[in-house]
């Protein structure tokens, strides 16, 4: 199939717009119209990867971590990531990452790293703001639910578990169309009364194109009348880290066993047990640290992340155990996400799991 398909369905589980500002995610090397017939997976792109897929006959490779997250201004192979994306070129090889995007979706990182912890009853931990807008428009009240049924195919309409969310107020709209107008309704250069049907709905930002274009085809007049509104309002379903809950309480000794057996973790750096049993849980897959005041405001008793700074170590207070897994160690799951999301849409489309461990930290045991 073409790249572009494949990229279009990550995208449609993880939009780009999702993504940290500082991010890369989406493609970095490869044509959009590209033929592929095989993907090789990873959590990181390195040379080694590249040469696999070389070796295995992929045409494009899709990592966690984008392999460029600054702009290159010299290609001499002086760096590793000049040589992956100059053989990559060189072998007709596609650069693909799906990162940070990935990371702030409920069926992503985190919701994987709570699913392997038994983790239940989760959410996104620090939702994200400002992903949210509102459509108001005034339709004919015999064309209303055609409008309707247009606007939530194209996404909107959708409010946490729930679909299909408007409001509707009967009123009545007046207009008067120039002498070169062709009204769906009335008379041109005669003001003319009609009962209309306000509807309102929220929508992502980053659907308004589509959303848009759904009205003007659904709508019967010709010429539209909509307001669109900037909201503040939190985005339950985007954001960093995820918190849940064990169905059964644990001891801190007995869950960090328990942590570093799921998550193949060879070394757990944590901070004073606090005493307490272990039953609400947060997660952020890499660096996390940011998120340590929310998962203390959430009531979290422990706090599994990567990448913690010693002096950050003191940030805890006794209020909660910081658990640093390792960065790998805390994502290394995201490679299996991947093939099993690409497998469920695109069952006869060939994928692989890169047999190459990128995790570029040794333990010395």
């Amino acid at each position: 199939m073409k790249l572009a398909q494949l990229t279009a369905y990550l995208e449609s589980l993880a939009p780009l717009a999702y993504q940290e500002d500082y991010d890369n995610s989406g493609l970095i090397v490869g044509q959009p119209d590209m033929e592929v017939h095989q993907a090789l997976i990873s959590l990181d792109c390195t040379e080694a990867v590249v040469d696999e897929a070389i070796a295995t006959d992929c045409q494009v490779i899709i990592s966690h971590h984008p392999i460029v997250f600054k702009g290159l201004k010299k290609f001499n192979g002086k760096t590793y990531v000049e040589r992956v994306v100059e053989k990559a070129i060189r072998n007709n090889i596609a650069l693909y990452a799906i990162h940070t995007n990935l990371d702030n979706v409920m069926p992503g990182v985190n919701a994987r790293i709570c699913e392997t912890l038994g983790i239940g009853n989760t959410r996104i931990l620090a939702p994200k703001h400002n992903l949210l807008k509102k459509l108001v428009t005034y339709v004919p009240v015999a064309q209303a639910e055609q409008v309707r049924k247009a606007l939530f195919h194209a996404g909107a309409g959708h409010i946490g578990e729930y679909s299909e969310c408007s409001f509707n107020a009967e009123g009545t709209g007046t207009f008067k169309g120039g002498e070169n107008s062709d009204p769906y309704v009335g008379e041109p250069g005669v003001r003319h009364h009609e009962e209309e049907m306000r509807i309102e709905t929220v929508y992502p930002a980053n659907l308004e194109s589509k959303i848009i274009m759904a009205l003007v085809l659904a709508h019967p007049y010709e010429e539209v009348a909509y307001d669109l509104y900037n909201l503040t309002n939190q985005h339950q379903e985007i954001g960093s880290g995820m918190i849940g809950e064990l169905d059964t309480p644990m001891d801190e000794a007995e869950f960090l066993a328990d942590v570093k057996t799921s998550m193949d973790a060879q070394v757990i750096r944590h901070t004073a047990f606090t005493g307490k049993q272990v039953k609400k849980v947060a997660v952020c897959g890499g660096s996390g640290g940011f998120l340590l005041k929310q998962a203390i405001a959430a009531g979290a008793d422990v706090f599994i992340t990567a990448d913690y700074k010693y002096h950050e170590f003191f940030d805890a207070e006794g209020k909660i155990l910081i658990a640093d897994i390792g960065h790998f160690e805390s994502e290394q799951f995201t490679q299996q996400l991947l093939f099993e999301i690409i497998q469920k849409k695109f069952s006869n489309f060939a994928i692989r799991l890169t047999k190459v461990n990128t995790n570029p930290v040794k333990y010395f045991i």
